[in-house]
C-alpha cells in the first residue's frame, strides 16, 4: 500500500518479489554440521486442497490444508500467506511439519500475486510485479485470508480446528498481509484502512519488507497489539538495481509493533532461505535454519496459545550457534 511515485513504487514492487532471491548471501553454519531437518512422518498428517471461490469478489481462493491425524482435540491453526510469486504448495517444510506436531496449517494462494507472475513474456515481468503490489491487491490478499478462514470454520472440517487458537503467519509480502490481519493500519484520505481480524491470537512475520513504502513503520504498526514473532537473518537482503532493502528493515518492523514481540535473527542466510528452496543461503545453513524456524514457530505457538513458556525460553539457548541476535519485548 504505497502512495509513492511510480519509480519508487517500481523499486518497492521488485523488493517484495521474494521469489527472485537475487544474489543469495554467503552463509556460515559455524558450529553446526551440515544435515537435513528431521524428516516429516507423512503418516501423521493429511493434505487437503480446495479451490474455493469468493463470489462477492469474483475471485478464486485456492488453499492447501495440512491437518493432524488422530488428534485428541481440535487443533490450533496457522493461517499462512505466501510471498510474491508463491503458491499454496510452498513452505511445505513448515506446514507439513507443524501438522505432525498437532498444529493445522491453512496455506492460502493469492491469485493476483501468485506463481502465475513468472509465466508469460519476461519483458513484462516488471509490469506484472507492479500490478501484484498495487494497493488493491495488498488489500485483496487480506480478504483472501479472511474468506479462507470463514470457509474452513463453516465447512465439514470445522470440528477439527479450534476457532479460539488461530495465528496468522506469512513470508515477505505475506508477512505484511499477516500484520494487516493483526492490526496494522494505513491512512487513506485521513481515514485508517483497518483490516484486522478479531479471531487472531497472534501473528508471525518472516522477512517482513518495509510496509508498502510507508515512511513511518511505527505509525502503521502501532495498532498491532497482539503478540508477534519476527524471523529474519543478517543476509536477509533484497538487492535490486537502484534499491536495496537491508535486514535492518525487518528489525524496524519488529520495533514498530506495539504488542509483545520476539525477534530471531540468524547469522548469514538469504531472503529466500525461509522458502522451500534447499540451497539458498548456504548448503550447510539452509536446512539448519529451516529446522530452527520450525521449532521456533512451535515454541511461540505453545506460549501464546497455551501459556507454555518453557520451549520459547529454551529455543535461543538450543540454537545459539546459528543466531546473530535474539530480542524480546513486553513479554
Amino acid at each position: 500500500m504505497s502512495s509513492c511515485s511510480d519509480p519508487v513504487r517500481r523499486r518497492l514492487t521488485l523488493a517484495l518479489a521474494a521469489g527472485l532471491a537475487l544474489g543469495p548471501a554467503a552463509a556460515r553454519a559455524r558450529d553446526i554440521e551440515p544435515s537435513l531437518p528431521p524428516p516429516v512422518d507423512e503418516r501423521l498428517f493429511q493434505v487437503r486442497e480446495f479451490d474455493w471461490q469468493d463470489a462477492s469478489r469474483a475471485r478464486a481462493v485456492p488453499v492447501r490444508l495440512y491437518l493432524p491425524v488422530e488428534a485428541s482435540a481440535p487443533a490450533p491453526l496457522l493461517l499462512f500467506s505466501h510471498g510474491m510469486g508463491g503458491s499454496r504448495r510452498g513452505y511445505r517444510y513448515l506446514g507439513s511439519w507443524l501438522a505432525t506436531r498437532g498444529v493445522a496449517a491453512l496455506h492460502v494462494q493469492h491469485v493476483g500475486s501468485d506463481r502465475e507472475l513468472w509465466f508469460g513474456s519476461p519483458w513484462r515481468l516488471v509490469e506484472r510485479l507492479q500490478g501484484a503490489a498495487r494497493e488493491d491487491e495488498a488489500r485483496a490478499r487480506v480478504l483472501d485470508m479472511r474468506f479462507a478462514l470463514d470457509q474452513l470454520l463453516a465447512g465439514d472440517l470445522a470440528a477439527r480446528v479450534d476457532p479460539t487458537r488461530i495465528v496468522a503467519c506469512g513470508h515477505s509480502y505475506g508477512a505484511n498481509t499477516a500484520l494487516l490481519l493483526a492490526g496494522a493500519r494505513v491512512l487513506r484520505e485521513g481515514q485508517p484502512l483497518a483490516l484486522q481480524d478479531p479471531r487472531l491470537r497472534a501473528a508471525i512475520a518472516i522477512s517482513a519488507p518495509p510496509f508498502y513504502g510507508e515512511p513511518d513503520p511505527g505509525a502503521v504498526l502501532a495498532g498491532v497489539q497482539l503478540p508477534t514473532l519476527h524471523i529474519t537473518a543478517t543476509g536477509d537482503v533484497i538487492p535490486i538495481p537502484g534499491y536495496q532493502s537491508p535486514a535492518s528493515d525487518r528489525v524496524a518492523v519488529f520495533r514498530g509493533v506495539a504488542g509483545p514481540a520476539w525477534l530471531a535473527m540468524f547469522e548469514g542466510g538469504s531472503h529466500s532461505i525461509f522458502t522451500d528452496r534447499s540451497g539458498t543461503g548456504g548448503l550447510a545453513l539452509n536446512p539448519q535454519v529451516k529446522a530452527a524456524t520450525r521449532e521456533l514457530v512451535r515454541a511461540f505457538l505453545a506460549q501464546v496459545l497455551d501459556g507454555h513458556q518453557e520451549e520459547l525460553a529454551q529455543w535461543p539457548v538450543q540454537w545459539a550457534p546459528l543466531l546473530a541476535q535474539w530480542q524480546q519485548r513486553g513479554a
